[in-house]
């Protein structure tokens, strides 16, 4: 088998916070004198299970307290940094990294502020590293559709300049998907990747709501399409691709163990889809681990991990040279003794 850290890759579906190194978050904890629970320090990675409101619940406090120390700039630059080299040791060729910069307003003076200081994190690790990064803008759906709009006009202004997708992330079981259609509008006007969360923690039925009202290029999971036959058919015909995330669907308790994700009914089907890591900081894998336990999971050839990879390039937005540069990459990984 070779070495799944030398298969080149893109990297869809990473959340800023959740990025975060596990010693970043317990050294700028102890700098400010934060407080952790202990199943972000004894217990690390934590037992989750979002199966329920409470566990979704101590899901969102553990996400709220990582967020809550990033303090300053250098704190912002360094995750930038940090989550450029972990992808880079991972063999990723291309990152687009998820945010909401309404979580860090209050802190960093406004929602541009902060987004010019992210995306100029993303330019000087960019050049450390050698990794493209691109910026996807997030709305939470917990907050007002309104809210929504005025992110997806911020993520508009920004489509030439390092934004190249808006999201719509949390708990899609709560409030109405359909009320963001506004925001999408906007941000498919200015040619932005439509990235949606769905098809996780609810069923096939959201699946559809996120293509019908939102309009999705791609789905942040997207895992349970493969429950209607139907539904997993248009996706395919439309070329709609699935982030799949399978640490964290089982973490999440979506699945009980990684041989229930229905990666094969997926890939069986003809559907594209794109692995990630979603939160490393609360799953505790990044993303050459996700190829490694679908591998194990799944008995998967070498053969099969290259194409995800190819897929994983191909529904990104990266620039085409680069992605040329890394689909070819690949057949030099699988011309190499296994």
């Amino acid at each position: 088998m070779r070495d799944l850290h030398t298969l080149p890759k893109a990297h869809l579906h990473l959340h800023f916070t959740g990025s975060m190194r596990h010693e970043t978050l317990l050294e700028l904890a102890e700098r400010d004198g934060i407080a952790l629970p202990d199943s972000l320090v004894s217990q690390w990675p934590p037992q989750l299970s979002a199966a329920d409101e409470k566990g979704w619940f101590r899901f969102q406090r553990l996400y709220d307290v990582a967020r809550s120390v990033l303090r300053t700039e250098a704190d912002v630059r360094r995750l930038v940094l940090e989550a450029a080299e972990d992808d880079v040791r991972d063999g990723g060729r291309w990152l687009e990294i998820q945010v909401d910069p309404s979580g860090y307003a209050a802190r960093f003076g406004g929602i541009t502020a902060f987004t010019d200081l992210v995306l100029d994190a993303v330019r000087e690790a960019e050049q450390t590293t050698g990794l493209g990064i691109g910026l996807v803008v997030a709305a939470n759906r917990t907050r007002h559709p309104l809210d929504a709009r005025t992110l997806a006009r911020l993520a508009a202004q920004y489509a030439d300049r390092g934004v190249v997708g808006f999201g719509l992330s949390n708990d899609e079981r709560r409030g109405s998907t359909a009320d963001f259609a506004g925001a999408f509008a906007i941000a498919e006007r200015a040619g932005l990747a439509l990235v949606p969360h769905g098809g996780e923690l609810r069923g096939p039925e959201h699946v559809r709501v996120c293509l019908d009202e939102l309009g999705a290029d791609r789905l942040g999971h997207g895992v349970r399409s493969a429950e209607d036959p139907d539904l997993l058919s248009r996706v395919v015909d439309a070329g709609v691709t699935l982030e799949v995330c399978p640490v964290s669907n089982v973490a999440l308790g979506v699945y009980s163990d990684l041989t229930s994700v229905p990666l094969p009914t997926l890939l069986e089907a003809g559907a594209t889809v794109a692995l990630g890591a979603d939160d490393p900081l609360l799953f505790g894998s990044r993303l050459a681990g996700q190829y490694a336990t679908m591998r194990a999971a799944h008995d998967l050839s070498d053969e099969t991990l290259a194409e995800l990879a190819r897929m994983s390039l191909r529904a990104s937005r990266s620039p085409a040279s680069r992605r040329e540069a890394a689909l070819a990459e690949i057949d030099d990984w699988l011309a190499s003794p296994a």
